[in-house]
């Protein structure tokens, strides 16, 4: 069983950046693919990016690439989303996500592990 734990979500101006993380307990995160969703009010939740485990490769949703960068570090057990010229529509609650697979998992009922959340607003 792995347990995710989100931190770092907030309030920030329009144009502004913040970092999450994912940490994890009962077990190593660097045999899994890591991927972070979020789900706006009234709407799905969708894919934002994923880094896999072994050769890294990551992939983003088109609405966040180039302003968000997804990143692990093996060594504290732990994923960061860095986000950077942030949008009022990026406002979400923002969830860690884990499983075993290499492949591109774009829908979140394909990823096995999910951590509670951590609310991202964005004001204007």
């Amino acid at each position: 069983q792995v347990q995710l734990v989100e931190s770092g979500g907030g309030l920030v101006q329009a144009g502004g950046s913040l970092r999450l993380s994912c940490g994890a307990s009962g077990r190593t995160l660097s045999s899994y693919t890591m991927g972070w969703f979020r789900q706006a009010p009234g709407k799905e939740r969708e894919f934002v990016a994923q880094v896999n485990w072994g050769d890294g490769s990551t992939y983003y949703a088109d609405s966040v690439k180039g302003r968000f960068t997804i990143s692990r570090d093996n060594a504290k057990n732990t994923v960061y989303l860095q986000m950077n010229s942030l949008k009022p529509e990026d406002t979400a609650i923002y969830y860690c996500a884990a499983d075993r697979s290499q492949w591109p998992l774009y829908r979140d009922a394909l990823w096995n592990y999910w951590g509670q959340g951590t609310q991202v607003t964005v004001s204007s």
